[in-house]
C-alpha cells in the first residue's frame, strides 16, 4: 500500500529546504495538491529553495511534475533552486519532466496585410476552379445519362419526373404568384408615383410590361425556385450521401445520376417557364392592378397600352432564359448535395452554398443573356 506523501518545509535563514516523503504518485493527487500549495508563501520570500528527495519512496510523471513546478517557481522569481537527493531509479524521470516546456515557442510575426489578402485571394481562385470543375462534370454526367435515356426510353423514372414535377411546379405556383404580383404592384406604384411629376404617367404600364415579361418575371421566379426548390435538392441528397443510400444505388448497379439527378433537373426545366409564364401574368395583373387604383387607369386603357408597347420577342426572350437559368439551379444544387461529408454541418453549409451559388449564377446568367440578345437587336 503507498505510503501517505508529507512535505516539510524548513526555513534557515534565507534558504527554504523542502523534504518531500512518502508516495508521491497520482493516486495521491488531492493530497499533492494541497501540499504543494500550502508551501508557496513561503516559497516566494526565500531567496534559496532546495528540494531534498532523499524521503521519497514512490515517484511518478505527477508527483516529478509538482516537485519541478515548485523549484521553477522559485526561479521564476529570481531566486536560486536546486533538487538533490534524487534516487537512481527516479533520475531518468526528473531529467525528462525537467526539459518539458523549458523553451517557449518563437512568437509568430504578424502576417502582411497586402500578402494575407493576397493569399485569400488565391485560395478563393482555387475554389472557384474546383466549383467550375464540379459543375462541369456534374454536366457531363447529367448529359451522358440523358443519352442513356434517350437510347433507352423505359428506363426514364417517370414517376419520379411526375413527383418532381409535382413538388417544384404546382405547388410552387402560390407563392410564385403571391411574390410576383406584389413586385408588378410595386412596380407599377413607383412608376406612376415619379412620372407623375412629368406627366408622364402611361409609360408605367411599358416600364411594368417590358420588365416583367424580359427581366424580372423569369429572374425572380428563378430566385424563389433557387431558395425553395434547389435547398431542398441539396438537402435531399445531401441526407441520402450522409445514410450512403447513394452508395447503395452504385452497388446495386444503379447510376445515381439517372436515379436521383435527371429526374430532378429535368422536372425544373420543364417547370420554371411555366412558373415564369404564371409570374409574369401574376406581375402584369398586379401592375394592372395599382394602376386602376392608384393611376385611375382603367384596365381597358393598361391593355391596350400593354398591347402598343409589348411584342411577342418581350416574351420570347424571358421565356427562353427560364430552362438554362432552370439547369443551372438544378446542377449547382444536385452538385452541392452530392458533396456532403457526413455530419450536419456540412449538410448545412452545403444547402447554404447551394443557395448562395445559384442565385449568384442566375443573376450572372440573366446578365448574359441581356447582353447577348441586345447584341442580336431583340
Amino acid at each position: 500500500m503507498a505510503s501517505e506523501p508529507v512535505l516539510t518545509a524548513t526555513p534557515s535563514g534565507n534558504l527554504l529546504e523542502l523534504r518531500p516523503e512518502g508516495a508521491w504518485i497520482a493516486t495521491n493527487v488531492a493530497r499533492l495538491e494541497d501540499l504543494t500549495g500550502a508551501v508557496v508563501p513561503e516559497l516566494d520570500r526565500s531567496e534559496t529553495a532546495r528540494v531534498n528527495m532523499a524521503g521519497v519512496d514512490e515517484l511518478d510523471t505527477l508527483g516529478a511534475w509538482l516537485l519541478e513546478k515548485l523549484s521553477r517557481r522559485a526561479a521564476s522569481a529570481g531566486h536560486s533552486s536546486e533538487i538533490i537527493g534524487i534516487a537512481d531509479n527516479y533520475s531518468s524521470l526528473m531529467e525528462e519532466v525537467r526539459q518539458v516546456n523549458r523553451h517557449n515557442p518563437a512568437p509568430t510575426p504578424a502576417p502582411n496585410p497586402a500578402l494575407a489578402k493576397l493569399g485569400d485571394l488565391g485560395r478563393a481562385s482555387v475554389g472557384v476552379r474546383a466549383d467550375i470543375a464540379v459543375f462541369m462534370e456534374m454536366l457531363g454526367a447529367l448529359f451522358m445519362s440523358l443519352i442513356g435515356v434517350m437510347r433507352r426510353p423505359r428506363t426514364l423514372r417517370f414517376t419520379s419526373l411526375v413527383y418532381q414535377l409535382y413538388r417544384v411546379g404546382w405547388q410552387a405556383i402560390p407563392i410564385m404568384v403571391l411574390i410576383t404580383f406584389l413586385i408588378g404592384a410595386i412596380i407599377a406604384q413607383q412608376g406612376f408615383f415619379h412620372f407623375r411629376k412629368f406627366g408622364a404617367e402611361s409609360y408605367t404600364v411599358d416600364m411594368v410590361g417590358i420588365l416583367v415579361l424580359r427581366e424580372l418575371g423569369v429572374l425572380i421566379v428563378a430566385i424563389m425556385v433557387a431558395g425553395r426548390s434547389g435547398s431542398s435538392y441539396t438537402a435531399e441528397l445531401g441526407s441520402m450521401k450522409m445514410r450512403e443510400e447513394i452508395d447503395a444505388l452504385s452497388t446495386m448497379g444503379l447510376d445515381p445520376i439517372a436515379v436521383l439527378v435527371l429526374p430532378r433537373v429535368a422536372a425544373l426545366v420543364c417547370a420554371l417557364p411555366i412558373l415564369t409564364f404564371i409570374g409574369s401574368m401574376a406581375a402584369l395583373y398586379g401592375g394592372g392592378l395599382v394602376a386602376q387604383l392608384y393611376g385611375d387607369m382603367s384596365p381597358a386603357i393598361y391593355i391596350a397600352r400593354l398591347h402598343e408597347a409589348l411584342s411577342v420577342t418581350s416574351f420570347k426572350v424571358g421565356i427562353l432564359k427560364a430552362p438554362f437559368m432552370a439547369l443551372v439551379i438544378g446542377i449547382v444544387a444536385c452538385s452541392e448535395g452530392l458533396r456532403v461529408q457526413g455530419s450536419a454541418e456540412s449538410l448545412g453549409r452545403q444547402t447554404t452554398t447551394s443557395v448562395v451559388k445559384s442565385i449568384f449564377l442566375v443573376i450572372v446568367l440573366d446578365g448574359f443573356f441581356a447582353i447577348f440578345f441586345a447584341s442580336i437587336g431583340m
